[in-house]
């Protein structure tokens, strides 16, 4: 009988520290906007969100409405993002397709490069903060390098997307989903541009975060 009641106390202990882990856990996932095709409903939603945009956009000069663009196709604002696993056999589910991982979808190494040059070593592709500032990072390395404006979405993302050396090879020339997939984000970013040239100045002022 006093076996049982070990046994017993014991497994409770374990049921409520993996309650505790559950519930630290839930407690540090952000949930993804409400609107995510609109940039001003998305920064009125999310202060802190606005304010890394714009630090992003004073470091690496990276537009709020290109950063925002890439994220959006690339996760959807989903905070653990990562690649559909492949299949084998065609119904195994078997390993990623890539490292890609958060926010920016970055993969392994460009984001320990990343955080080596950008001297963010506890950077984390799960931190909203931490993932547009890799957006900046990445493109003003192309806009450097490549040519690239910093505003054209569409070669950025192909930049981005084949890296800089694939860009140069012009390796997407023989991808027409990929040159698809450019266009849209060429699209979302001018339509983020339009929306917030329109609440830039609401999202500026102290009052308004303090009263809504």
């Amino acid at each position: 009988m006093k076996m049982d009641y070990l046994l017993f106390f014991k497994m409770m202990n374990k049921l409520l520290v993996w309650s505790f882990c559950m519930i630290v856990l839930s407690s540090c996932v952000v949930s993804p906007p409400k609107k995510t095709s609109n940039i001003c409903e998305i920064f009125y939603e999310k202060r802190s969100w606005y304010k890394a945009a714009v630090k992003t956009e004073k470091r690496w000069g990276s537009p709020a409405y290109v950063t925002l663009a890439f994220i959006k196709q690339e996760s959807d604002f989903q905070q653990g993002a990562k690649p559909e696993r492949t299949k084998l056999f065609g119904f195994i589910p078997w390993k990623r397709k890539s490292s890609a991982y958060g926010y920016a979808q970055a993969i392994d190494g460009t984001w320990d490069i990343y955080k080596k040059q950008a001297k963010k070593p506890l950077a984390s592709r799960t931190s909203f903060k931490d993932s547009v500032d890799f957006i900046g990072w990445y493109n003003k390395k192309s806009n450097k390098l490549l040519g690239i404006p910093k505003d054209n979405a569409r070669l950025l993302y192909l930049a981005y997307h084949e890296g800089r050396g694939g860009y140069k090879k012009g390796s997407y020339k023989s991808k027409p989903w990929l040159l698809s997939v450019s266009s849209d984000v060429q699209k979302m970013s001018n339509r983020y541009r339009n929306q917030y040239d329109s609440c830039k100045k609401k999202l500026k002022s102290p009052f308004y975060f303090l009263f809504n």
